[in-house]
């Protein structure tokens, strides 16, 4: 159980904010490469930590994330014009390069010094992985670029998506890393399931419903291990990555099958981007496996026509099918193991009350992971924040049985690092 001064801290980022600061010192997802197909091609609206912004591609192909309000009389960017290397406002015709420089300012007089005074709030892009990146934290304090595996893999290596939640981030956050929920929330759907089918670990989630849950830190975030009986001599542990400070993976079930993850960005106090990517380190995903990610399968969801909002939401009671409960094919009644997931999160409101809850053995993680971010707020001016070094990024997560006497944490260390061009360990 959290104070409420603790739930308002972790749960607020805003530019003035403590957690907000946290955020913005690492580079964070904020488009898919795909929202902005193609040189000079029509802006896009961005909201990133409270803040509203415009993205664009300028006629060089150069990436600008712009604050969506003009600085002459603030009409939106967003109905701009995207031109010779510029986006021009609509209203008087200001146009800004992709660093945010005023280069031309039409309405006033040529010989004016004006607009070398005026310099629009602009953060800095980069494309990686088929995301657009961007860093909105102070200039001299910019991390390398993010080297995640999926992100340095070949395009045909992946699958990227992102979807609205319509709550907080920590929520979502919060289920990321929370593995005793599998063989409840999922229970009925794991046979079927693209990323589970057919797989060994499917037993031990069915069988063991009361994970034992150990937690211990990692430079980058946090080691979680879910462990289950699986026979006399051994366990059968599912081992979580969590990096610091929005990014989980989830442990894989068979090593021919893609791994995946995710990660939680925040949109506002009370909305959030759900980003989830499929992968497999040594192969191109087969055109089976993307017909069922692009279907909304797995960890992706379907969405409204022309949208990234999940046709099952909230607002629709997320198509829940009682009959498909009663006759358990479901057991929430909610097609989708992403669905049975934000469905319940969104439950909660907004921003869930964390004064009231009681949190058991099984919550350790989540109690850890909110301990770790409220103590890196006394190391904001550090040069390297815990996630940010290569090595906190280049780690996987991992299913292994391990012998009853070793410690999760040893026994799988080898799995749970990147070798690039080597597969990964699962059963």
């Amino acid at each position: 159980m959290l104070t409420e001064e603790q739930n308002t801290l972790l749960t607020q980022t805003g530019a003035d904010t403590p957690m907000g600061r946290l955020f913005r010192r690492y580079w964070i997802p904020a488009l898919l490469a795909e929202e902005l197909p193609e040189a000079d091609c029509p802006p896009v609206r961005v909201k990133l930590l409270g803040e509203q912004l415009i993205a664009f591609r300028d006629t060089k192909g150069r990436l600008g994330l712009l604050d969506e309000f003009c600085a002459h009389r603030t009409a939106s960017l967003f109905f701009g014009r995207n031109e010779e290397c510029g986006l021009r406002c609509a209203y008087h015709g200001w146009k800004y390069d992709v660093e945010g420089n005023l280069v031309d300012m039409p309405s006033e007089p040529e010989d004016s010094k004006f607009k070398s005074r005026i310099k629009q709030k602009a953060y800095p892009c980069v494309e990686r992985g088929g995301v657009i990146w961007t860093y909105m934290g102070p200039a001299d304090q910019q991390p390398e670029l993010p080297e995640l595996e999926w992100a340095m893999l070949g395009e045909g290596q992946r699958f990227i998506s992102k979807r609205l939640q319509e709550t907080n981030h920590m929520q979502a956050m919060e289920g990321g890393i929370d593995s005793s929920h599998v063989s409840f929330a999922h229970r009925f759907n794991l046979d079927d399931d693209p990323m589970h089918s057919g797989t060994e670990g499917n037993k031990y989630l069915k069988a063991d419903t009361r994970p034992k849950f150990e937690v211990v830190e990692s430079d980058g975030g946090l080691l979680i291990g879910a462990r289950r009986n699986a026979n006399d001599e051994e366990y059968y542990w599912r081992i979580t990555q969590w990096i610091m400070p929005f990014y989980t993976i989830i442990p894989p079930f068979g090593t021919h099958n893609p791994l995946g993850g995710h990660a939680w960005i925040p949109i506002d106090d009370e909305n959030c981007w759900a980003w989830s990517w499929n992968y497999h380190p040594t192969r191109d995903l087969t055109e089976t496996e993307l017909e069922s990610m692009r279907n909304g399968d797995g960890i992706h969801a379907k969405y409204i026509p022309g949208t990234y909002r999940t046709l099952a939401n909230k607002n629709n009671d997320y198509l829940m099918d009682r009959e498909a409960q009663r006759q358990k094919k479901s057991f929430s009644g909610i097609e989708g193991i992403a669905a049975q997931d934000f469905s319940l999160q969104e439950s909660m409101g907004s921003i869930a009350d964390r004064t009231k809850e009681r949190l058991g053995t099984s919550d350790a993680a989540i109690i850890l992971a909110r301990r770790r971010l409220i103590a890196a707020l006394d190391h904001l001016d550090d040069e390297t924040l815990p996630g940010m070094a290569v090595a906190d990024q280049r780690v996987r997560s991992t299913s292994v049985l391990l012998p009853k006497e070793t410690p999760f944490h040893e026994g799988a260390r080898d799995a749970l690092v990147v070798v690039e061009g080597e597969n990964f360990v699962s059963i």
